[in-house]
This record gives structure tokens, sequence and C-alpha cells, in this order.
């Protein structure tokens, strides 16, 4: 299997990438027809002077904790080459030896100059935890960087170096503006080879890795290896349009896959680590989940889009601003929120204690709201759920059609499962799991708080929705489950009437 890797150059943790005959073949290939006549040599040898290569050094301190326990050594066959490589570097790190000295590991990777004071971006995984950072130009010339700030959820960092003559520099492009198709150049520091130029198209847009809360990278064929980490996506105008930042590889090197972080997305970050040392991003205190065919379904949508708000912060600027749980977001400052993922950038790039209109659907109906953004505290913490009333106690009832037998929150109940003291709702006691609710990822002990986003407290509300729902001819029935405190908004199927 493949995973994303993002690379840098690094003395710590040394593997030979074994690069085959294929990849080779892929990494030197002559550009197919359509490339530019004059070929990319002017817009390189323009662009070049701009990359620059990143090198950071961490001292890794020796814990001299004699009681502290520390990892075995690895076992090998007996006369193994190895055996007596991992004794002795185990022997003289700390375990027993006598060299407790810190030792210092280097990592390469790469950056780009965007002002000609001197001011560099690069990723901010290339410099994480580094003691020293420098700046090496294309002449060679060292300069000691400092870092001004650094965004881990985009993976960007911003340092200042200072120069005794003006940096050559390349400005921001507009992504949104680039077309799958498009060619690309990206430049780097693979290896630690120095300045390396490789081209390629704009193979997607849009990409989520599941690297963060903002993905939207750009994918590439143009070669991404080790040590291109941090360095420039440029269209053919010689402006930046992505920050390279990771590839899809089995083997290590580049496949034809790599991921950059657009340049919309990049560029007011950038300003804002400038500016403040940190990011401003936009919050409106809401969780949401994706809207299923079930969910819009079941909410009268005409097709699955918007993003699904499952709960809403106390206080937050959504319910100050009137948003409801079982609201559906589908316009956000005049954005369409196309999916759910949309959302979350969309409110991240709003500035701070601007007032926006929000169009939400609910109850069949489109209802436009303004909100005023709040600013997101990256350690925020959610306020605990208010203590409610348990609900009395009843016989439980079983649910045929859906697969699952229903009962009231006893205290016995509560106890056994877990359930907090503030959740009220019907407990689910029993799942077949070829069912309908089975198929859905419904578990025992999970509470029903909501069904067709009102709320129930006894087992006979639940079939009553369900029936109202059948009789409404409706093929799915909308209900919100809590699990262990989080709450979620689940589509569920229910049978057609016989």
């Amino acid at each position: 299997m493949g995973s994303i890797t993002r690379f840098i150059g690094s003395t710590l943790a040394v593997a030979l990438l074994g690069l085959g005959a294929a990849q080779v073949a892929a990494q030197t290939r002559l550009p197919p027809p359509g490339a530019p006549a004059a070929g990319f040599a002017d817009l390189a040898e323009r662009l070049l002077p701009a990359v620059v290569n990143i090198s950071t050094t961490q001292v890794v301190r020796q814990d001299r904790n004699p009681g502290q326990r520390r990892p075995d050594t690895p076992q090998f066959p007996p006369g193994s080459p190895f055996e007596e490589f991992f004794k002795e570097f185990f022997e003289r790190g700390g375990r027993g030896g006598q060299d407790q000295t810190p030792r210092r590991a280097q990592s390469l990777g790469s950056g780009f100059v965007i002002d000609p004071s001197g001011i560099v971006i690069t990723n901010n995984h290339v410099i994480a935890d580094a003691d020293e950072i420098k700046v090496t130009l294309q002449d060679n010339t060292e300069l000691p960087a400092k870092l001004l700030g650094r965004d881990a959820k985009t993976d960007l960092a911003v340092l200042k170096v200072t120069s005794p003559r003006p940096l050559p520099f390349v400005p921001f492009g507009n992504s949104d503006q680039v077309r799958i198709g498009d060619w690309v150049l990206a430049i780097g520091n693979p290896f630690g080879l120095g300045g390396t130029v490789t081209v390629g198209i704009l193979s997607a847009r849009a990409r989520d890795i599941n690297t963060g809360p903002y993905d939207d990278f750009l994918q590439t064929d143009a070669a991404i290896n080790r040590g291109n980490s941090g360095g420039p996506l440029f269209n053919m105008a010689g402006e930046v349009v992505g920050i390279n930042t990771a590839i899809y590889s089995p083997t290590g090197g580049s496949i034809g896959i790599g991921f950059s972080v657009p340049s919309s997305l990049a560029a007011p970050i950038v300003a804002q680590l400038r500016e403040f040392g940190r990011t401003r991003r936009g919050w409106l205190g809401v969780n949401i989940q994706t809207v299923t065919d079930e969910i819009a379904e079941s909410l009268g949508l005409s097709k699955a889009r918007g993003a699904l708000v499952a709960r809403v912060t106390e206080k937050g600027p959504a319910e100050k601003g009137g948003i409801q749980s079982g609201d559906v977001v589908l316009r956000f400052d005049g954005k369409d929120v196309t999916d759910m993922r949309r959302l979350p950038r969309i409110v991240a790039e709003t500035a701070v204690g601007k007032s926006v209109k929000v169009e939400v659907w609910r109850r069949n109906q489109s209802i436009l709201l303004d909100v005023m953004l709040g600013e997101l505290d990256e350690n925020e913490q959610q306020a605990a759920a208010p203590q409610r009333p348990r609900p009395q106690q009843a016989a439980p009832a079983t649910v045929d059609a859906l697969g699952m037998q229903l009962s009231v929150i006893t205290p016995e109940l509560r106890e056994k499962f877990q359930i907090p003291g503030g959740s009220k709702g019907v407990l689910i006691t029993k799942v077949d799991e070829n069912s309908t609710a089975g198929e859905r990822g419904l578990r025992i002990g999970d509470v029903i708080v909501e069904v067709a986003q009102q709320e129930v407290s006894q087992p006979a509300q639940v079939l009553d929705k369900v029936q109202e729902a059948r009789r409404a001819n409706r093929r799915s029935v909308l209900i919100m489950v809590e699990r262990a405190g989080e709450q979620r908004f689940v589509g569920l199927p229910v049978e057609p009437r016989g």
C-alpha cells in the first residue's frame, strides 16, 4: 500500500531509496507534444535564484536519568552485521555507556523568497523543532534565518533573513485560475543535490489527504522527492501557485502523485504570520458533518449539499446568529458550500469580527441569517453539556423494521452503558447487524436524541416518527445519535408501507 509522505532530507533515519528503471524513466521523460515551443529553460533560469535551500539543526539531548526505561536492542540472527552495529549504538547512546553528550541532527528542505527584504516561505514540518535555521541562496551564500511564524494546520512557515542586497523573489499567483491539465514547474532541493527543476501538469484540485482540517491540495505529476518540501510550484507565468508538501508513494520516491498547498490558501495565512506571528482564523462555533443522500432526502433537500450542523457551541457566534442544530449551511458570505469540507476553509478565511450572511436550510425552507464571526482559539475546549433531568422509566419497545430495540434511560442502564449524566433521549439496547440500523453504524449504547428534528424521550415517540415518515412516503428519517458525549446525524432508511 502507498502512503502520504512529507519529505525532508535528513541525517536521521538514513535510508537508501531504490529507484527502478520505470521510475528513472518517469523522472527523466521528455515533455509530451503540447509543451511550450521554447521549452522551460528561460522560465527556470528566471525562477531558480529565488528558490533556496533550508537547513536546520536540532540538538538531541540524551536522558541522563538511569531509572528511565529504554527500548531493547533489536534482535537479529546470530552473526548478522547489524547485531554489532546496534549493540554499539545503544550502548554509546546511554544504556550504560559513557557517551552522554548532546547530538546535533541536521535536515534539509526547500523554500522560496517572496520579498526582496528577505521573507522566505517553507513548510512547517521542514523547520519543526529546529534550534538553528539557515537559508542557502543559489550562489551558496548562507544566511541565518529567524522564524516569524508557523501554522501547523496548513504546514506553512515564514522565515526572515537579512541580506546586504535585495534578494531575487517570486510573487504568489492565483491557484484558483489554474486548470487541470495546465503545465506546472516544481523547483526544489531533492536529496540535497541543489536547485533542481521538474515539470508536469496539474493533475487534480481540492484533494483531501487527511492531514488537517483545511486540506485542499493541488495534485501534480511533476516529480517531487526528498528535500522538495517547502519548494514552490509555478505556473507558466512564473507565479507561485502552490507550496510542495507531500507525495503519495509506495516506494518513498516520486511516482507522479505530489501535493501542494494552493496559493489561494497560503497567501492570506502568510500575510497573517508576517503581521501577527500567528494565524487569526474566523470562528463560527459549530460541529458539522456530511449531508448524505439519505439525510438530504429526509430534510427535503433536492440533492446532497451543504454542511449539516450537528451541534452549536453555547454562546458562540452561530448560536448568537440564530443557527440551530439540524440546520444545513448552504451559503456562507456569498460563497456556495458545496460540501461539508468546504465550510471550515471558508470560515477560516473570513475576517474576524466580520458580519456575514449565512443561508441555512431549516424545515423545508431556506432562511437567511446574519452572523458576526469570532476568532478561533486553537486551544479552545468545548463546554460540558448541562445536567438534564432523567426521563421516567417505561417498558422497552422494539422497532422491528429498523432492527433496533429501544428503551428509556434508567439509572441502571445509564451506569451500565456509561451514559453521561447530561444526556437524554432513547437508548439502543439491541441492534441487528444485518439490519438498516446496523448497516448505518448504530450500536448498543447509542442514545437517540432526536428523530426528524424533534426531541424524543420515549421509544413510542421514535415509533411515531418512523410511521410519520412512512405515511409521507419518505425513504429515510433523520435521527440524531449521541455516543460518548458526541452527537451526529444519521439518515436512516425506513421500510415502505406494505
